[in-house]
């Protein structure tokens, strides 16, 4: 049996992302390539005009690494770069909970676009708060999974769908008429908000605070666990208003209690046959289903990782310690027809000097 490629780490804390994406740039390439094999052809024609789009709404944003995509989109001279990172997350699975006292976070991550397991990568990255791990892709300038030894770890997870009508016909209509509401409003977009949480903010409180109190582009739910017992939780994100739980703390993509007008977006297999009436049923079945897993996070590597929760969109799996300074990281994609994706990388580990607990 072949042994499977081990995960790259890149240290990016001289340079960052850009440095990566100019020494890195037919792996940039390659994960394009696998993305949109999955779409039709007029897709890939389309796709100077969505970077256009992209690129339009980002400059006038609150983010702070516009400069920086400019700088890769240069650097790697191909279409795409500005619509990657102006993307969001399909579906995901996270939970938060202490063992022996430690909190941990574990997620999946899933999306209908080949390669994301592939090609994944682990940057390491710093700010004037230290140093992160940061669960990435060549090109990407955003954080949706990351973890910060000695101070705390997070995680994305898509948000339900304002519904403005009620008619399932109607939403394609809805879905148009949020993003060009989003086209609009200027806050940061909620993954570039994480990784500068990462870059400025030394503790959990702190984190917590900036991800409950800064205005974002777009609906998201944030995960966080920090390095005392008991420091986790879910914070569920409007664009200016939040709702923050320090119990049940497992995420999919809906809100844990149901809110009028929100849609629990599709995820797992459902992406097959958009049948978005189960969408919040398959929330909350991958919710509990992850929240039910009795062994040992420590002793026991990724064995919650069980149906629903892989599915055949699953691209990566992620286990994380603050406290321990422990991170492992999988990409899976689908290689047969089975109901799970299946590990493409090695599982990578690593464990960082910086540690607060043996």
């Amino acid at each position: 049996m072949s042994r499977l490629p081990e995960i790259p780490l890149t240290d990016l804390r001289e340079g960052g992302p850009l440095r990566r994406a100019k020494e890195g740039a037919a792996h940039a390439r390659a994960l394009r390539d696998d993305c949109l094999s999955c779409f039709p052809k007029a897709v890939a024609a389309a796709l100077p005009m969505l970077d256009g789009m992209a690129r339009r709404w980002l400059s006038r944003s609150q983010s702070p690494y516009v400069r920086e995509i400019e700088g890769i989109a240069a650097a790697l001279g191909f279409s795409g770069v500005w619509f990657l990172n102006g993307s969001y997350s399909w579906g995901c699975t996270t939970m938060s909970r202490d063992e022996d006292g430690e909190p941990w976070l574990v997620r999946t991550l899933d999306w209908p676009f080949p390669g994301l397991g592939r090609h994944v990568e682990i940057a390491r990255q710093s700010g004037q708060a230290g140093e992160f791990y940061s669960v990435t892709w060549p090109g990407y300038v955003g954080t949706l999974t990351a973890m910060a030894p000695g101070r705390f770890g997070a995680a994305i997870n898509q948000a339900p769908l304002w519904r403005r009508t009620r008619h399932p016909w109607l939403r394609v209509f809805d879905l148009g008429a949020n993003a060009v509401a989003t086209w609009h409003i200027r806050n940061i977009p909620p993954d570039q908000l994480l990784r500068e949480v990462f870059e400025t903010c030394p503790d959990f409180a702190s984190a917590r605070d900036r991800l409950e109190r800064t205005p974002v582009a777009r609906p998201v739910i944030y995960s966080l666990a920090g390095i005392q017992p008991g420091e986790r939780c879910v914070i569920e994100r409007t664009e200016e208003g939040f709702e923050t739980r320090q119990t049940a703390t497992v995420a999919a993509n809906d809100w844990h209690d149901r809110r009028a007008r929100w849609e629990a977006r599709v995820g797992g297999d459902l992406v097959l046959t958009c049948r978005f009436e189960d969408a919040g049923e398959n929330s909350r079945c991958r919710r509990e289903a992850i929240q039910n897993f009795a062994g040992s996070l420590m002793r026991e590597p990724f064995g919650w990782l069980a149906e629903p929760v892989n599915n055949r969109f699953t691209r990566l799996a992620v286990e994380m310690c603050p406290a321990r300074g422990l991170l492992r990281v999988m990409g899976l994609e689908r290689t047969d027809d089975s109901l799970c994706a299946k590990p493409v990388t090695a599982m990578r580990e690593l464990k960082s000097d910086n540690a607060v607990a043996a």
